[in-house]
């Protein structure tokens, strides 16, 4: 089931002057292309790496609780529960008591009992948790091979401006992947 965005990250965790000083330029004629360079490159190693680099709000939608009562939350790093739901037949929510879950951090998943918890009465997304995902609120929370990752992919783009067909510009610079390789999580 899919994950929505409730809150993107406040900031970057690559800044526009550390963007601009790894790219040497000195001007600031293209600041809101670096910027949204840089900001495009944090959504692209989120994306392969399946992780949120700075502090951010989803909302995970499920159908049913999972057998195990373990319940995988991504992106990780699963840093608190914030809200917990379930909806009935009409469609009215119930609210969960938080302490029915138990955070497991370093494994970024929930736990819980799934017989103490009520049945969803929809038949899809009758169950709504609110996470907060991410390293931190700074830029210095964030490891710093994925911050590299974000300067050389930003750099890389900045270089191959324009549209891309097959070329260089479109593919992932073997560099980038290999900073960002040992953080993937991955799915079975």
């Amino acid at each position: 089931m899919p994950s929505i965005l409730l809150s993107a990250p406040a900031i970057e965790p690559v800044t526009l002057d550390e963007a601009r000083s790894f790219l040497r330029v000195e001007h600031n004629d293209d600041d809101e292309v670096i910027a949204a360079l840089t900001a495009g490159s944090r959504i692209h190693v989120e994306a392969r790496t399946r992780r949120a680099l700075i502090t951010q709000s989803w909302r995970l939608l499920r159908d049913s609780w999972p057998q195990d009562g373990r319940l995988a939350v991504a992106p990780a790093p699963l840093q608190a529960l914030t809200a917990a739901r379930v909806y009935d037949l009409d469609g009215n929510a119930q609210a969960l008591d938080l302490q029915a879950f138990v955070p497991d951090l370093g494994a970024s998943a929930l736990a819980f009992a799934p017989w103490a918890l009520p049945a969803p009465g929809r038949i899809a997304a009758g169950i709504e948790l609110d996470v907060a995902v991410g390293y931190g609120d700074a830029a210095v929370d964030v490891p710093e091979p994925l911050r590299q990752a974000i300067r050389l992919l930003t750099a890389h783009w900045y270089e191959n401006r324009g549209l891309v067909a097959g070329g260089s510009g479109a593919v992932l610079p073997e560099t980038v992947a290999a900073l960002i390789a040992p953080y993937r999580v991955m799915s079975l």
